[in-house]
């Protein structure tokens, strides 16, 4: 890399930022497709002067110095214009003349991120490495007693139940005094998380719609999709595929007017109502939408000016408190649509996850409780939320999935774990350690980005743009420009072959259980891990 730009109070040694950028001269064609294609312009063209010393072969000749002139790359800096390492210049190089490098030296640009009175803002999820999930062994084996099964030949009953499962008496008695029972539907264990039309570009979204649409009718996998707190284009309220859908209303409401007016003209109920109240990955603060992704089309959908910020608030703050609001909004959702929708809350993982279960416990109108732990993503939070708030999500749901044990309700409330899950790339074994741990299914989200639009942020803290609007693939921008890179066909492959993976992984960690007809939901005894501390505290054996 030659020279960048002299050193000034405002900007950085190369050497102290993250990622530094290595240039060929001899290689460059001088395309500029490298600097046309930077989401965050950390480099540009530039003009150098180089001196070439020529020495005479003469016994009396003198040197003589000359001075070229060229063109070519060099990096800002500024810490405004940080590299991020996304290597979409490595991508569009026709000659490979250009490579974004990882320092392993200590930088100084954490020092530095704090701009304009305002803390750092960072898409993505935090950048911390392991986790107990991924420490977690499947160690009960039968062989002898239950015989293992076949993954490969034998028949797999992989779903799960959303909804109040009552038993058949307080079915009947329910259906006397109210003159319906609650609705319950049959899912697959794996849900795409919430994701708002806004926060993913119009191409990402289609293309996991049309992902799960194709699994549901093709291949007969009862896959559904979380709208996120955007609201839902119109076209898709008024087709017959809502039903795979679970629409997503949060605290600010947004869309949702166009949705309770399209209620007369659905072709399909949806398959849920979700009242988010907390986010694992900043609990306790409400959603951002950065002004920049507010165009015309979003802001028609969620029913606001176009190149505003919108901001959630924390709280559900038309209802005096959280009991008050999460048994009358619960209430109001049945209403709405008759009674034939399950409806159930989202929390962020938390120490009172405990008092929000014993209060739906007793609400024969609550489906069930998902709960986001600590390691969830978001496309804009602060780094202090992101890296130092949250409750982990496997303690969290253990400690539920007892609770309702001890009240003899864990086969009626269906407990849904996200945050983190296949964050190592390990999805099939961290969702099903969740579910032998209590849950009836997992929430994935980044996981889904990452697979099926080709994101390109890393937990070393890569990229993870996703809240300025300048995704380099597309994936959480609004400008055509850049989501059109996206091709919508490709995610929904994407989309239907990760489903089939995790399918094949599943099953080949349920047979040797000799579990086929249903999952293993709570059956903790076939849990090991090599922590002492975490066996205690999960209620599973300790092994080494």
């Amino acid at each position: 890399m030659y020279p960048n730009r002299p050193i000034t109070p405002s900007t950085l040694n190369i050497k102290d930022l993250p990622w530094q950028i290595q240039w060929s001269r001899e290689k460059c064609a001088l395309c500029g497709k490298c600097t046309a294609v930077c989401p965050v312009n950390a480099i540009e063209l530039g003009v150098f002067r180089k001196r070439i010393v020529k020495t005479s072969l003469e016994p009396q000749g003198a040197s003589v110095s000359t001075f070229d002139v060229y063109h070519g790359i060099r990096q800002l800096t500024d810490p405004a214009y940080a590299c991020i390492g996304c290597a979409m210049c490595s991508m569009v190089c026709p000659n490979d003349a250009i490579l974004p490098v990882r320092s392993d030296d200590a930088d100084k640009l954490r020092y530095h991120v704090d701009r304009g009175g305002h803390p750092r803002r960072r898409g993505g999820r935090r950048n911390v490495s392991g986790g107990v999930l991924d420490q977690l062994k499947f160690i009960r084996i039968s062989m002898l007693t239950d015989p293992a099964l076949d993954a490969g030949r034998h028949e797999f009953e992989l779903k799960t139940l959303l909804g109040r499962i009552l038993p058949p008496e307080e079915n009947l008695k329910f259906l006397k005094e109210n003159g319906w029972i609650p609705p319950v539907r049959e899912i697959y264990p794996l849900i795409i998380g919430g994701m708002s039309f806004g926060a993913l570009s119009p191409n990402m979204w289609e293309g996991l719609q049309m992902g799960v649409a194709y699994l549901n009718e093709e291949l007969g996998m009862p896959v559904r999709i979380s709208t996120g707190e955007g609201g839902c284009p119109p076209r898709l309220l008024r087709s017959r595929f809502l039903k795979y859908v679970i629409l997503q209303i949060a605290s600010g409401y947004f869309g949702w007017d166009e949705i309770i007016h399209a209620i007369p003209e659905m072709k399909e109920d949806p398959c849920a109502i979700e009242i988010k109240y907390g986010q694992g990955a900043k609990p306790g603060d409400g959603g951002l939408l950065m002004w920049h992704k507010v165009n015309k089309l979003i802001a028609a959908i969620r029913g606001v000016p176009t190149g505003i910020s919108l901001p959630s608030p924390p709280t559900h703050q038309t209802k005096y408190s959280i009991e008050e609001s999460v048994a009358k909004m619960i209430i109001s959702m049945h209403m709405a649509w008759g009674f034939r929708v399950p409806v159930y809350p989202k929390i962020s993982g938390t120490s009172t996850a405990l008092a929000v279960l014993n209060n739906l416990a007793r609400n024969p109108y609550a489906a069930g409780l998902a709960i986001d732990g600590e390691d969830g993503g978001t496309g804009a939070a602060y780094n202090v939320s992101m890296n130092h708030m949250g409750h982990p999500i496997a303690s969290n749901i253990r400690d539920c999935y007892l609770n309702l044990v001890t009240v003899g309700k864990q086969n009626e409330i269906p407990l849904f774990a996200g945050g983190g899950i296949g964050k190592s790339g390990n999805l099939a074994a961290n969702a099903a350690a969740l579910i032998m741990l209590g849950a009836s299914g997992v929430q994935i989200g980044k996981y889904v980005m990452q697979a099926a639009g080709g994101c390109l942020g890393s937990e070393s803290d890569r990229c993870n743009i996703c809240n300025i609007g300048h995704c380099p693939k597309g994936i959480t921008s609004q400008d055509p420009r850049l989501y059109r890179r996206l091709d919508v066909e490709k995610v929904a492959e994407r989309v239907v072959d990760l489903f089939l993976s995790f399918d094949t992984e599943l099953k080949k960690i349920v047979a040797p259980l000799g579990r086929s007809t249903s999952l293993p939901i709570g059956m903790a005894d076939a849990l090991g891990i090599a922590d002492p501390a975490a066996a205690e505290r999960l209620s599973i054996r300790y092994v080494v």
